[in-house]
């Protein structure tokens, strides 16, 4: 099986409030034990009755398959959905922590995420009701975000990836609606609170005047790529990508933005970024890449570079000069980082405005994981009543009586 590292990494961030049930298996029907009948006698002879028939049970009945932890308005989050979540967390702080945070640091950043990671669940589930309720159509991006996992991995079609993703151990629609409600959800925060949210001239000058000492810096170069992948391709193909990427610089140098087009025809990972790849000093970069970026200035744009991926176009957006840079080479810098400082207690506050418009209910136990709730409910005794399959697929464990405040 090929490797679906990349695959399982898309998804971490943000897992589903909820998935959709699996069927319950059709229950044994029950077994009749055969009458025994009394065999024929004189009529003298009193008859023996037949014996009642004896219903076996049915040894799955009221069993729990799943545990609601949480309800957020009409959805539900389960155990193993918190569990999967946790897992995943953790496993991402191992990733980051890895040659760079101490064995106490590391420890703190997994108290952390194990903290949060029912919150996280539940603040996506609002998001993702809420992009719903807009009317936000995000159908295209998923396709998108599909047909990138499969180039990525190499896998010739979507039939293929479907069977990939299957082998992994995840339900293919639960990994396409993952995708769907992490995009949904950040739609939603770009339309509903960074919109709201703007940062001046003044702001970042401000800010550069009081930190001179960040901006020392080795000589660095920030760049954004445009990639056509040619992995996996025929050779027939090749002329029709190279013609890809050429258009793509014909476009930017004519004057359209590059992070638009990078948005439209780029394959790579940062395409939703625009291309943007981050700061690099000099020894960071292939040589080959390299040797071109660290000669051009602000805005220039490389040719067509051939690599074995693929087709690669890269624009520095900004050289900087080894030593103390100057306020208009940091300005855009500056705006992201105090843009990125505001949306954060901005994302927190509507949250906590949408979990007051709605209808969010914690297990005892979780409330202080789940960062509250508007209520708590307790158990009742599991019946077969209380257990019945949602839509007649699954059971689940249900909640009784919700407390009420005094």
């Amino acid at each position: 099986m090929r490797n679906m590292v990349m695959i399982a990494s898309l998804l971490d961030a943000m897992p589903l409030a909820a998935q959709d049930p699996k069927p319950e298996p059709v229950p044994q029907q029950p077994t009749l034990e055969k009458p025994q009948m009394a065999p024929e006698t004189p009529e003298t002879k009193p008859v023996e009755k037949p014996k009642k028939p004896v219903v076996k049970a049915n040894p799955d009945s009221g069993k729990v398959v799943e545990e609601i932890i949480a309800r957020v308005n009409n959805e539900i989050i389960t155990r193993s959905e918190y569990d999967k979540s946790l897992g995943q967390g953790e496993e991402e702080v191992r990733q980051d922590c890895q040659g760079k945070c101490t064995a106490e640091q590391m420890q703190t950043a997994l108290e952390e995420r194990r903290k949060t990671a029912l919150r996280d669940l539940i603040d996506q589930s609002l998001l993702a009701q809420r992009g719903k309720d807009m009317g936000i159509s995000v159908e295209t991006d998923v396709v998108k975000q599909l047909d990138q996992i499969r180039q990525q991995n190499k896998i010739k079609d979507m039939d293929e990836l479907e069977k990939e993703v299957t082998a992994s151990g995840t339900n293919w629609e639960d990994f396409k609606n993952q995708i769907r409600n992490r995009i949904l959800t950040q739609k939603v925060i770009s339309q509903e609170v960074g919109s709201h949210i703007s940062v001046g001239d003044s702001d970042a000058k401000g800010y550069y005047d009081q930190h001179h000492a960040e901006f020392i810096r080795p000589e660095q170069v920030a760049i954004r790529e445009i990639i056509v992948n040619t992995a996996g391709k025929s050779d027939a193909e090749i002329p029709d990508l190279r013609k890809k990427a050429e258009t793509a610089l014909k476009r930017v140098k004519d004057g359209e933005d590059f992070g638009e087009i990078a948005k439209r025809l780029s394959d790579g990972q940062t395409k939703e970024q625009g291309g943007y790849i981050g700061t690099f000093k000099r020894g960071e970069l292939a040589k080959q890449l390299e040797d071109v970026v660290f000669k051009m200035k602000r805005n220039e744009l490389t040719d067509v570079i051939e690599t074995k991926q693929g087709f690669l176009i890269m624009q520095v957006l900004e050289h900087y000069d080894e030593g103390e840079q100057s306020f208009e080479k940091v300005k855009n810098e500056i705006m992201d980082r105090l843009y990125s400082q505001k949306l954060e207690p901005a994302v927190r506050e509507y949250l906590k405005t949408l979990r007051e418009q709605s209808y969010v209910i914690i297990k005892p136990g979780f409330a202080e994981l789940a960062g509250g709730g508007n209520s708590e409910i307790q158990e009742v005794n599991v019946t077969p009543e209380t257990t019945k399959a949602k839509k007649g697929h699954k059971k689940f464990l249900l909640f009784g009586k919700r407390k009420t405040s005094a």
